[in-house]
């Protein structure tokens, strides 16, 4: 029973550096919400075990090492192009909020911008490219979001979500990815 017990520790005492992992779940317009996105890009507190007799001294190194913050988002733009839609920059108006909140104006961001593989590698990887720059512009412009924090990233089809169907939503995503500077 105190194996048992000892174990359990060690489990709750581990599970903040697991839980550091993002999922790869796209949001979708209607799910961008700025907690959620505060919650996703901000650094989390390390939580200090509760332990009654025993103290447990973790070696980080031999810890795998956790991905970094990011979200993933479905930003609408017309098709084949960079320019946004409506929808696209109800999106980013949220976005903006976000990033302007006190958790996460410290911080600087990778703006990815992620296409399927339809059209060819290097149209795609211009085209993830525009769109990423498009979103930088946007939230500089229309948020006051200073330039400096935000580096766009064109990725092109070169990350699936969702690798069984090509053409999936999901591949054609915006992740925003905290820097840790």
């Amino acid at each position: 029973m105190k194996y048992i017990r000892i174990l359990g520790l060690l489990a709750c005492t581990l599970a903040p550096a697991v839980s550091l992992a993002q999922s790869d779940k796209v949001l979708r317009a209607d799910e961008i919400n700025e907690r959620a996105l505060v919650d996703l890009l901000a650094p989390e507190k390390a939580a200090r075990p509760k332990t009654r007799s025993i103290n447990v001294i973790r070696d980080e190194s031999s810890l795998a090492p956790a991905k970094p913050a990011a979200a993933n988002l479905l930003i609408i733009f017309e098709t084949n192009s960079a320019g946004l839609t409506p929808t696209g920059k109800q999106s980013l108006d949220v976005v903006g909020r976000a990033l302007n909140s006190e958790k996460l104006v410290p911080f600087s961001f990778a703006i990815e911008g992620h296409t399927d593989p339809r059209g060819g590698d290097e149209y795609n990887r211009q085209l993830s490219q525009s769109r990423a720059e498009s979103v930088v512009g946007y939230l500089s412009q229309n948020h006051q979001i200073e330039r400096s924090r935000l580096k766009p990233v064109g990725k092109g089809p070169s990350q699936l979500l969702n690798p069984a169907r090509p053409e999936a939503p999901e591949n054609r995503r915006v992740t925003i990815r905290r820097l840790d500077n």
